[in-house]
């Protein structure tokens, strides 16, 4: 066994080769751009309430969600805490079951394995499941390079394959999609379909289930992501709710999962946890339609080749400091992307990497590094209302919240943009003296000669332009609060909450005006 387990300092520095998990620039310019697509923000409204609430419904019907919550949770830092061991545990098993354990510390290294599987199987064409993993090692591309070609079987990930797109949704790849923009991919790229074929969905999923029958059929190697592997039994797991999975799992002869080190279980009775949390908070549901384990190879019944090729590409930077540990419990669920108004109305492209969402903007920093305050991932930290309700829908109580307000310090800390860093610390003088705060208030109503007719400034001189190049900026108010409240607009308002028996705090109210 070949170990990567080490002890880096943050931040951590990006690995060689870190496939799909670095966009082309920032959040806040690439959500600029999504903001205008009324599309995509109409599909993705439904398409995330409509998830939403379902999900709100199964958990409700259970008494002890808190508890599994906890469960959940308590299993996953038990792995993250023995790593290494559990690690080596999986690897014996797997291969006491007749499979083989190939280890990759990137992307590049893994897509190299891969790759090189496939070719001693002789095979150019190659069918694969939904799978994180082998979209965050950019894993089609690698095998394209080297002339193999991968098939997706997954309805939503073939719709973005034939669309020549990128998933935006973890769980939903397509969900910026709607039935008449996919019935058009499917006819211009589909050669059984023409325009006869309607946009209702019983008629997309057989023309996708035509077209996909065939390449079921001659496949000789799979490849497949993996949800669990268990370190006591070797035993790997996919869930899914198409059987395009079941169908690359069972009929090839070879099977190559690509698996992420933290996906670990402890036992395999740990599934009782997981089984619960999962599908209701990924799709709703109180048990998801297929459940596929397997460990090893077994005669005469599926695969005759098992290979798992476990990556770390960053994993190991994020398990040494204690708040990227803790990113790493997620089990891809997309529960939080579902309720944050930030992903609803930005989209996933916007985040530039595999993982979209308010995970993908904890744990793309923790697992490619900031490598400047110019690197897109810096900005990913801070593409969140922090809101919180990310937080209480993880279903393994990853506290997403506190960790991006660490990502936030450590971008600061360590890549500080000098400007911006200037002007922030001239503000904290102001902040922390009254008099220079007051002064400053009272000069606020300048900043209108700036605004335009819509109540926004559009554009601010110099250097500054860097903030209203990328967001609205709302007009100064004529007066600050603190002139305001010492108005008579605002005495007569005090005088009237008075008259109505509410709670009026002088003690504030003194202070404030003593202040104006």
């Amino acid at each position: 066994m070949t170990t990567f387990l080490g002890n880096p300092t943050m931040p951590p520095r990006a690995p060689e080769g870190v496939g799909h998990l670095r966009g082309t620039e920032t959040f806040q310019k690439a959500a600029h751009h999504e903001l205008y697509n009324a599309t995509q923000r109409r599909n993705l409204h439904k398409a995330t309430h409509t998830i939403r609430d379902k999900r709100a419904a199964v958990i409700n019907e259970i008494d002890d969600w808190q508890a599994l919550r906890e469960a959940g949770s308590n299993i996953k830092r038990d792995v993250m805490a023995r790593m290494p061991e559990l690690l080596e545990q999986f690897e014996a098993s797997v291969t006491a079951r007749g499979g083989h354990v190939h280890w990759a510390r990137d992307a590049k290294e893994a897509g190299e394995i891969v790759t090189r599987l496939v070719k001693e199987t002789g095979e150019d064409h190659v069918v694969k499941i939904k799978s994180m993993a082998t979209m965050e090692i950019g894993l089609n591309d690698q095998l394209k390079e080297a002339g193999i070609s991968a098939r997706e079987t997954d309805l939503a990930e073939l719709i973005v394959q034939l669309g020549h797109d990128t998933p935006s949704h973890i769980l939903v790849p397509a969900i910026h999609r709607n039935r008449a923009e996919i019935r058009d991919i499917f006819v211009r790229e589909m050669p059984h379909t023409d325009d006869s074929l309607s946009t209702e969905p019983a008629e997309l999923a057989e023309a996708s289930r035509t077209f996909l029958r065939q390449q079921f059929m001659e496949a000789k190697v799979a490849i497949s992501g993996a949800n669990f592997g268990v370190a006591e039994t070797g035993t790997v797991a996919i869930v899914e709710s198409e059987g395009n999975g079941r169908m690359c799992l069972t009929l090839p002869e070879t099977l190559i999962s690509v698996m992420g080190i933290e996906k670990l279980l402890p036992t395999f009775k740990d599934f009782e946890v997981f089984l619960q949390l999962l599908p209701r908070s990924s799709t709703g549901e109180r048990m998801n339609p297929y459940t596929s384990l397997w460990s090893g190879v077994t005669e005469g019944d599926g695969p005759k080749n098992f290979h798992i090729v476990l990556v770390d590409n960053g994993r190991t930077a994020a398990l040494a400091d204690e708040i990227g540990r803790e990113a790493l419990k997620c089990i891809r669920c997309s529960a939080c992307l579902n309720v944050c108004p930030v992903y609803e109305r930005a989209g996933g492209h916007a985040y530039g990497s595999t993982y979209p969402g308010p995970i993908g903007a904890i744990l793309t920093p923790q697992l490619t590094g900031m490598d400047s305050s110019h690197d897109p991932n810096a900005s990913l930290p801070y593409a969140s209302s922090l809101c919180g309700a990310c937080f209480e829908a993880c279903p393994v109580m990853i506290d997403i919240p506190s960790a991006l307000l660490e990502l936030r310090h450590q971008k600061i800390e360590h890549h500080k943009p000098k400007i911006e860093g200037t002007i922030m610390g001239a503000m904290g003088l102001v902040f922390g003296n009254q008099k220079l705060w007051n002064t400053a208030t009272h000069m606020v109503a300048a900043g209108r000669i700036l605004g335009g007719f819509n109540g926004k400034i559009t554009h601010l001189p110099s250097f500054l332009a860097g903030w209203t190049d990328v967001r609205d900026t709302a007009v100064p108010p004529k007066k600050s609060f603190r002139q305001w409240f010492a108005s008579d607009e605002g005495q007569q308002l005090l005088s009237k909450m008075r008259e109505e028996g509410l709670p009026s705090r002088a003690n504030g109210e003194d202070s404030i005006k003593k202040e104006s």
